[in-house]
């Protein structure tokens, strides 16, 4: 579905790249994450995936098809809710309808219908500075999922939420995945978050950004519905991606020094 072929990214006026030789291949529904310490390149990846920034080198297929610049095929939930204030909830999600030219009706429907799977139906009349953060991540989510892209970007999309709102997400996040078969590349810093969501985790180290290690994940899903945290796989995988990443800090500690 998603293949990355030596990826790399150098920033005008530097001369050591961001990213280097990244090469990624993500299936047809496979929810995969990228974490890495801060200033590893794992949002410079999924913004030139996503079309957003221009690589310096190297090829993106999504579908079999080379994918230069934003598109239908492909979209992004950010951290920061991106939602216009001067839209209702409802209106927010038929936004993108809007833009490629969907009838008012049949995109309001649509709206309607993604509005409710993420539980905001009767919020549709809502303005985003009347609901709250995990609210409005919700309706940003229905919005992106509102023109059915076959590739689903996610920048840390939990990350200024409460912990009781996040893992809620997460849970609703998981189970749309699996009723829509969706395949998604997901950018966090919680090592957490990332066994609790994915099929797989890519491990990125830093200075430049590439890929250091590749973690499966088989554990059962939903995850929400048992104590995934005190199964020995999840103890493992955590203890290895911690392990990874105290080491990719202190290269770049001495990087600096």
């Amino acid at each position: 579905m998603l293949k990355i072929e030596e990826l790399d990214k150098t920033f005008p006026g530097r001369t050591e790249p961001v990213v280097e030789s990244f090469r990624l291949d993500v299936r047809r529904g496979e929810f995969v994450t990228l974490i890495g310490p801060s200033g590893c390149g794992k949002t410079t990846v999924l913004r030139m995936v996503a079309g957003l920034l221009e690589q310096s080198s190297g090829r993106i297929f999504v579908d079999g098809k080379p994918s230069v610049g934003p598109s239908r095929d492909k979209a992004v939930v950010f951290q920061h809710f991106n939602l216009l204030p001067w839209r209702t909830a409802l209106t927010n999600v038929a936004y993108g309808l809007e833009i490629q030219g969907v009838p008012k009706e049949q995109r309001l429907e649509t709206a309607r219908k993604h509005l409710a799977s993420v539980g905001l139906e009767t919020h549709g009349g809502h303005y985003p500075g009347q609901m709250s953060g995990g609210q409005r991540q919700r309706v940003g989510i229905a919005r992106a999922l509102a023109i059915e892209p076959k590739l689903l970007l996610m920048d840390e999309p939990f990350g200024s939420l409460d912990a009781l709102t996040r893992e809620h997400l997460q849970g609703q996040l998981q189970r749309l995945c699996a009723e829509r078969d969706l395949t998604v590349l997901f950018v966090t810093h919680s090592i957490d978050e990332a066994i609790y969501l994915s099929d797989r985790i890519v491990v990125m180290g830093v200075k430049p950004g590439r890929i250091i290690a590749e973690f499966p994940v088989t554990l059962r899903k939903p995850r929400g519905d048992y104590n995934f945290r005190a199964e020995p796989e999840y103890a493992r995988i955590r203890e290895e991606i911690w392990t990874l990443l105290d080491q990719q800090l202190v290269r770049a500690d001495l990087a600096v020094s």
